[in-house]
C-alpha cells in the first residue's frame, strides 16, 4: 500500500479516536492555512527533520493532499483541529507501514523497525487496547506528553521496557504490549 494511503488511514483512525475519546465534545480549532498546517506539522519533529519531511494534510473526504514535498523519507501531518489537544505527527516509511498494518488488522511487516515524532503531544489513548475508541473501567486510558515512539521492533526489545497497563508516562513504558502493535513510548519532557 503507498505511503499516502498508509497516511490517510492513519489519520482517519486518529481522527476517528480523538473525537471519541473527547465525546465528540471538543470544540473544534478555527481552520489553518496551508501555512500554519505545514508549521503545525514541522512542530511534531526536530527541525533538522522537519526541514526536509514531506508534509500531508487530509481533507474533510479523507483524501491526502502534500502541502510540500519532501527529500529525507518523513512525512509529517499538522494538528488535527478535532482533537483537544496538539498532536502534529512525523513518521518514517518503516513507521508508515507499521501503521497501515495496525489500520488494517494485519500483522506489522517483520524486520522493519520504525520511528515516529510527537514532540509537540499525542492524542491519548488506551494503553491495553490498540482498537479502543473511548475510555472504559478496563482499558487503561492514559494522557501523554511530547513523545516519540519505536514501532516493529523484535519483542525482546519491549522485553526491557515496562509493560504495566497504568505506566509512569514520564518514563519510557511499552503500548499496547503483549499485542502485534506494542510499541515503545518514550516521553522527550
Amino acid at each position: 500500500m503507498n505511503a499516502t494511503r498508509s497516511i490517510g488511514r492513519y489519520a482517519a483512525v486518529a481522527i476517528a479516536l480523538a473525537l471519541a475519546s473527547s465525546g465528540l465534545a471538543a470544540e473544534k480549532k478555527k481552520a489553518m492555512t496551508d501555512a500554519e498546517m505545514i508549521a503545525s506539522a514541522m512542530r511534531a519533529a526536530p527541525a533538522r527533520v522537519a526541514k526536509d519531511a514531506k508534509i500531508v494534510v487530509m481533507d474533510a473526504a479523507g483524501k491526502m493532499r502534500t502541502l510540500r514535498e519532501g527529500r529525507n523519507g518523513f512525512t509529517c501531518m499538522p494538528d488535527n483541529p478535532a482533537t483537544p489537544g496538539p498532536d502534529p505527527m512525523c513518521m518514517d516509511a518503516n513507521a508508515m507501514a507499521w501503521v497501515d498494518a495496525w489500520v488494517a488488522h494485519r500483522p506489522p511487516p517483520a524486520g522493519r523497525i520504525g520511528f515516529m515524532y510527537m514532540l509537540a503531544g499525542g492524542t491519548d489513548a488506551s494503553n491495553t487496547d490498540p482498537y479502543a475508541t473511548a475510555p472504559t473501567a478496563s482499558n487503561h486510558w492514559i494522557k501523554t506528553g511530547p513523545h516519540v515512539m519505536v514501532v516493529g521492533a523484535d519483542a525482546s526489545f519491549y522485553d526491557q521496557y515496562p509493560k504495566s497497563a497504568d505506566p509512569d508516562t514520564a518514563a519510557p513504558y511499552v503500548m499496547w504490549a503483549g499485542t502485534p502493535y506494542q510499541h515503545l513510548m518514550a516521553p522527550v519532557k
